[in-house]
């Protein structure tokens, strides 16, 4: 028999797959457990999108489309990006792809060499590692801190830069965190990479998910950047599989080429159903359901406290906090399986997210509803006490 490849070895495993799947057994048995682990909407697509789905599954649009895309809808995500984030943006810079991990994988290979160095900010999220290590690169993590916000800092490219070093893997907001990188942090660190000629990814996927200022894109600051994002969070698509890419120019044949021999192209009834995403009715469906998330953020992150979970640095985006459970425990993994097994509370431990805070973090997802979130936080009250 054939032996694997070694580079599945080095791949990083997803924790947060494993609690899912003790999640799911957990209820096949009966048990009532509140899913708090996996970061998917409790939304789905609105009906627009889904009858637009069967206009052109009728309609018999379902072959390929070209790898980078149906036109129209390239040109909509441009004028979303223009009108919403404040970046001009050619559709032609604009690459479609099968959720923003098939982004993720083209960029990476496009960018990256055998033994590269990309730098991360520890924590951060796990599969990103294993795109740049899909290329052959060497993922690099770097211990960050609350008083930064969790995130890549200038004076962290000036330290951690190395002979190897070719570009960093950011994100805005942030997963684990919900946290955005404030703009003058991040106009310092795409001078300090620019300055050694490296690459910047910059994942955009919950830039739609706000809660406190307008967000403007990266591109704002510098064009040379590489964005990625994704029709699943903001627009509630997980499943439909599709994202997208924002590309400098100079790289537009490479990807082009990549993506037709990889993937070909992204799903197409996706595609034609995602151009309805960005009709004014649609788009309001969307908005409202963003304020539902502010709801259960601004709900969760005072009781959290209260029991003495604490949040080092508010999150303003996405659906995501970051507790210090070191009051409770000096375990994450443990306490992870503990909240599962006894309150019926699915969680991810930190160690998904990097080794530096790993220990004595969690991950909370609230993208489920209000009342499952209050019902979340009557158990842990009356668990707790014992744990402390």
């Amino acid at each position: 028999m054939s032996s694997l490849a070694k580079r599945t070895e080095q791949v990083m495993p997803f924790y947060a797959v494993e609690m899912f799947k003790q999640a799911a057994a957990l209820s096949a048995q009966g048990r009532d457990i509140i899913s708090l682990g996996i970061g998917e909407p409790d939304f789905t697509a609105p009906p627009q999108v889904v009858e637009t789905l069967n206009r052109a599954a009728e309609a018999g649009l379902s072959g390929y489309t070209s790898p980078a895309g149906l036109p129209v809808l390239r040109e909509t995500i441009a004028h979303h990006y223009s009108e919403c984030y404040g970046a001009s943006v050619d559709p032609s810079r604009i690459i479609v792809t099968a959720g923003a991990s098939g982004a993720l994988l083209l960029a990476a290979m496009a960018l990256i060499n055998p033994g590269d160095e990309v730098l991360l900010p520890d924590p951060s999220y796990p599969a990103n590692q294993n795109f740049i290590i899909s290329a052959g690169g060497v993922p690099r993590l770097i211990p960050t801190h609350a008083e930064q916000r969790f995130h890549l800092s200038a004076e962290d490219v000036r330290r951690h830069w190395g002979p190897q070093t070719r570009g960093v893997l950011i994100a805005s907001p942030s997963n684990p965190t919900g946290t955005s990188m404030e703009r003058e942090a991040l106009r310092e660190l795409v001078a300090e990479v620019r300055a050694r000629g490296g690459f910047i990814i910059m994942d955009e996927i919950y830039i739609g998910l706000y809660y406190e200022d307008t967000p403007t894109s990266a591109l704002t600051l510098d064009d040379d950047i590489v964005i990625i994002n994704s029709f699943s969070k903001y627009f509630h698509m997980t499943g439909w599989r599709l994202g997208w890419m924002i590309a400098p120019t100079w790289m537009l044949p490479a990807l082009d080429k990549l993506a037709s021999n990889l993937c070909i192209c992204a799903p197409s009834l996706a595609q034609h159903a995602a151009i309805s995403c960005f009709e004014p009715e649609v788009l309001a469906i969307f908005e409202k359901r963003r304020l539902s998330f502010k709801q259960r953020r601004d709900y969760l992150l005072p009781e959290l406290e209260r029991l003495g979970l604490h949040v080092p640095v508010k999150p303003d985006g996405a659906f995501y906090i970051y507790l210090d459970i070191s009051r409770y425990s000096q375990d994450s993994d443990d306490f992870a399986q503990q909240l599962l097994h006894g309150p019926g509370i699915a969680t991810v431990p930190g160690r998904d997210f990097g080794p530096a805070h790993a220990a004595t973090s969690l991950r909370l997802s609230y993208a489920t509803r209000l009342d499952r979130l209050q019902e979340a936080v009557s158990r842990l009250e009356a668990w707790l006490p014992g744990q402390a």
